[in-house]
């Protein structure tokens, strides 16, 4: 099964706003959303965020990224 979320709009928001956790709150992974914009605006974590995001961006081009339904999100 594959989510209804588009993966072209996921991206978009994880290259223009994934320190901002926006990707995450798009895929509905509010938890996360938030711990990633709490890094985003601590100086110590704002690194860490930075390769989370890169990360995130990998996940979403290699196509396996999940929603909070655990589906992937792959639709272009």
């Amino acid at each position: 099964m594959k989510s209804q979320k588009n993966k072209t709009a996921l991206f978009l928001f994880a290259f223009f706003l994934g320190l901002f956790g926006a990707h995450r709150f798009y895929a509905q992974r509010g938890p996360t959303a938030i711990l990633l914009l709490l890094l985003t605006l601590s100086m110590i974590g704002f690194p860490i965020a930075c390769v989370w995001v890169l990360i995130d961006l990998i996940i979403i081009l290699s196509g396996t990224f999940k929603d909070k339904d655990g589906l992937s999100i792959s639709n272009w």
